[in-house]
């Protein structure tokens, strides 16, 4: 059931994706808070992703897409081309959609103020924020390796996972946090990606002839569209379950790109530091070069980075659209009720009885509710949807 539900949904969203894009080639997106494209694909890198970029390829991916005699579905091609797959290009389409849905459509249409999907999609954000939180706080033995034995929670990482979270709070109290915030992650990822080449002995032919393998991935595009194992499913649901909250904070900053330039701006800006990453870090697999010391401790560091990033934004997301402001309550209550309030949440699903594909198949089902209010009740409101044609009065 689980496998059809996401099929379907990936499925749906690429369909939109085409008929946006056809439809509005040239229609101009402005968010109400637009900055330079630089700023705005940092924005969108670092909020849209997490520490499992830096941590999961190493530790888990790689071994588990090599090992085609366990799981044989990976057969088709190589690891670095599967993890490229699972994380870059096309599943960015995810995020084009909302971010334009949320530009251009919902101005219009207002579905998301309607109480009860206000309601819904707020819960949707809370809890895939206290379920990032739970996974950073399960997996931080792994991301750490230096403190404990590898696979306890230790009293130090339920410290570090309550900081990260009370960072992330007062980060969202203004606005000019998080774009320096986002600038300087990308900036620090990129430097890290620089220092693992430099750390690994790389020159540049070993880097292309690695690096080549991400053609892999697109010779094979067409097998990444359905779930090719539980493993693949899994991260469908999670990019899924995030997408209406990414679309919905990061097109405020979108600064007058056209929806052609949106999406390729999507599909290709962020999948070149990606591309990077990923094919310095199978290097260091193929040639099983170990980071314990310093290596580790980089990769860390940016990946809390990207954490707070993700936190910032989702938090700031639903505080904004409950209107749980600093304005109203106060710097120091906004920042302490959402630590303390996630964290408690983050612990109770430490347990993972919260699964990311509910929160997936809740979302696919959010994206059937829009296009059916958008097609029986809102349609006139999308007539003449040029960039320049005023909205409908109700």
């Amino acid at each position: 059931m689980l496998t059809t539900i996401i099929s379907f949904g990936v499925i749906l969203a690429l369909g939109l994706t085409i008929f946006c894009t056809i439809k509005w080639w040239n229609l101009p997106l402005t968010g109400v808070t637009p900055v330079p494209l630089f700023t705005f694909i940092a924005i969108l890198f670092t909020s849209g992703l997490d520490v499992g970029l830096i941590m999961f390829p190493l530790a888990f991916d790689f071994p588990l897409y090599a090992d085609t005699a366990t799981e044989p579905a990976y057969g088709f091609t190589n690891p670095l081309a599967l993890e490229f797959g699972f994380w870059g290009f096309l599943i960015w389409t995810f995020y084009f959609l909302t971010t334009f849905y949320f530009c251009a459509i919902e101005p219009r249409v207002k579905f998301f103020e309607i109480p009860a999907i206000k309601l819904l999609n707020n819960i949707v954000i809370i809890t895939t924020c206290a379920f990032t939180g739970a996974l950073f706080l399960i997996y931080m033995p792994y991301y750490i390796a230096e403190v404990g034995d590898g696979e306890t929670i230790l009293p130090v990482f339920y410290l570090i996972c309550f900081l990260v979270i009370l960072i992330a709070a007062f980060s969202s109290t203004d606005l000019k946090f998080v774009r320096v915030l986002s600038v300087s992650s990308t900036l620090l990822f990129l430097a890290l990606i620089a220092y693992m080449w430099l750390n690994a002995g790389m020159g540049l032919g070993e880097f292309a002839s690695t690096a080549s393998n991400l053609g892999g991935y697109f010779a094979n595009i067409h097998k990444f569209i359905i779930p090719l194992t539980d493993y693949h499913e899994f991260y469908l649901f999670w990019w899924f379950a995030w997408s209406i909250m990414i679309g919905q904070f990061v097109s405020r900053f979108v600064g007058g790109l056209k929806t052609w330039q949106l999406l390729a701006s999507l599909l290709v800006f962020p999948s070149i530091p990606l591309g990077l990453w990923f094919s310095v870090l199978y290097y260091y697999h193929l040639n099983g070069i170990g980071t314990a010391g310093f290596p580790n401790w980089a990769m860390t560091i940016v990946g809390i980075l990207f954490v707070i990033n993700s936190f910032d934004s989702l938090i700031r997301l639903y505080t904004d659209n409950l209107n749980f402001t600093t304005e109203r309550f106060g710097t120091v209550s906004y920042v302490v009720a959402n630590a303390i309030g996630l964290f408690v949440l983050t612990l109770l699903f430490q347990s993972q009885w919260l699964q990311i594909q509910w929160v997936g198949t809740i979302v696919i089902g959010i994206y059937l509710l829009a296009l059916g209010y958008m097609f029986f009740v809102k349609r006139r409101h999308l007539h003449g949807l040029d960039g320049n044609a005023n909205i409908p009065a109700e």
